[in-house]
């Protein structure tokens, strides 16, 4: 603690830009149907997720720790998505590759809190199947709406906690050797490494944060698996384990989706050309938030038989005006 006290001591006259400018995209061929690409992708993303969110509000029967999760999963994907497709098109696809220092600063602090909270989500999802099958008989009581309540909104202040933090020191930087941004966001790696005066303290935080919010929850998921796959071996019946595990599969795909294309980036980035890794990176940000609602519609029973209902009725009404 006294490093970082000595660290931030030392900046004592502080150059803040006007402005930074975004290059990432900036000279990279046919970029034009990427940003084609990612407003479907963000049309869809909003459809999804909004569509998921309204469908367990209106029924009953899904108002369940459950589905607390799912919903909180969809929020963060609608607002995730939000918070980054929307500006990465303007600043690309209208021009705008200027953003003020004070708007940098928001943007970074609203991508970096969604994107960990979409991992920390996954988190609660995988906590709510491993006391679902490792304990079924203690299940409503273990977890309940409250509990499942009370955990989301702790990730949601240790997430807005912890980059309110991150910001902070950025802000506690001189960035007098360059304005220029190689990446397609407000990224913190890049930003801090742009300072002229002591940016330690930054530096720890851009081993400390991926750590805590994608290694650590990725751990926490990988365990939580270990300890379904032990009870389930436990299970006497083939066909008990394979209806367990069958409540688990929307749940493996969406943390394959999230997780397995950051890992191969984040292991592979000294083998990877710089716009390669930037294409890669912005496609695992935007592409979760659109298919997690797709593969709940489609894997998760309960979903799919609302849906069915609602469709159902809605056509009902048609005929009945007609």
């Amino acid at each position: 603690m006294e490093l970082f006290n000595s660290a931030l001591e030392r900046n004592i006259t502080f150059v803040r830009p006007a402005y930074f400018i975004i290059s990432g995209f900036i000279g990279l061929p046919y970029m034009k149907y990427y940003y084609v690409f990612l407003s479907f992708i963000y049309i869809f993303s909003v459809l999804g997720n909004t569509a998921v969110m309204a469908v367990i509000c209106l029924d009953h029967n899904l108002r369940t720790p459950k589905y607390v999760a799912v919903f909180n999963l969809a929020l963060v994907d609608l607002l995730g998505n939000t918070a980054l497709v929307p500006k990465v098109l303007d600043i690309f696809l209208f021009k705008n590759y200027i953003v003020s220092y004070n708007d940098c600063m928001t943007f970074l602090f609203f991508c970096y809190t969604f994107l960990s909270m979409q991992a920390l989500s996954l988190v609660v999802l995988s906590y709510d199947r491993m006391v679902a099958i490792m304990f079924p008989l203690h299940y409503q009581i273990k977890v309940t709406n409250r509990s499942m309540f009370s955990l989301i909104a702790f990730f949601w202040i240790f997430a807005i906690i912890g980059y309110l933090f991150t910001v902070g020191l950025l802000t506690r930087l001189s960035f007098c050797k360059s304005v220029i941004i190689n990446s397609y966001f407000c990224d913190h790696g890049q930003m801090f490494k742009l300072a002229c005066n002591d940016n330690f303290p930054s530096l720890i935080i851009s081993y400390l944060m991926p750590f805590t919010y994608f290694w650590l929850p990725f751990a926490v998921i990988l365990s939580s698996y270990l300890c379904i796959g032990y009870a389930l071996s436990k299970v006497a019946s083939v066909h008990e384990r394979a209806q367990a595990f069958k409540t688990c599969t929307a749940h493996l795909s969406l943390v394959v989706i999230y997780f397995i294309p950051l890992l191969i980036t984040f292991t592979m980035q000294a083998k990877i050309h710089p716009n390669a890794r930037i294409i890669n990176l912005s496609l695992a940000s935007v592409l979760p938030p659109m298919l997690n609602p797709i593969i709940y519609v489609l894997q998760t029973q309960e979903i799919k038989v609302v849906m069915q209902k609602m469709l159902k009725k809605k056509r009902q009404s048609r005929n009945i005006v007609k």
